[in-house]
């Protein structure tokens, strides 16, 4: 992990950055305005806590938001197999929704280890 100096260094702050522009895409037209804005506020929700994660200045309190960020993923991880299961997306743009949120998963869970385990060496600034 590089030097972070601004949330828009972190990774997989630019990686949920990509999965909302997609999100918003996927989700571009459809007549379902409750599941449309559920999924896009999910979706904005785990690139938000993580730049306000990072603003808190402190491991402890970027944890907390980082898993606020997980929590999200989550929830637009289930908003996805909805959208399946009523024929909204394509299985395609399923796999590749679901990969990219897995991706961004991932490196959230990786991202809190390496804060968990440096609770006086504040990462964020």
């Amino acid at each position: 992990m590089g030097k972070i100096t601004k949330f828009e260094d972190i990774e997989t702050w630019q990686d949920a950055r990509l999965l909302a522009k997609a999100i918003y895409k996927i989700t571009e037209g459809w007549k379902d305005f409750s599941l449309k804005d559920q999924m896009r506020r999910a979706a904005v929700s785990i690139m938000a806590n993580i730049a306000e994660g990072y603003a808190r200045g402190g491991n402890k309190e970027f944890v907390q938001f980082m898993f606020i960020s997980k929590a999200s993923a989550s929830e637009l991880q289930s908003h996805l197999y909805l959208s399946l299961d009523l024929s909204y997306i394509s299985q395609d743009n399923f796999n590749t929704a679901y990969e990219q949120l897995d991706k961004v998963q991932r490196k959230l869970s990786s991202f809190i280890k390496v804060l968990r385990n440096n609770p006086k060496d504040a990462i964020t600034q």
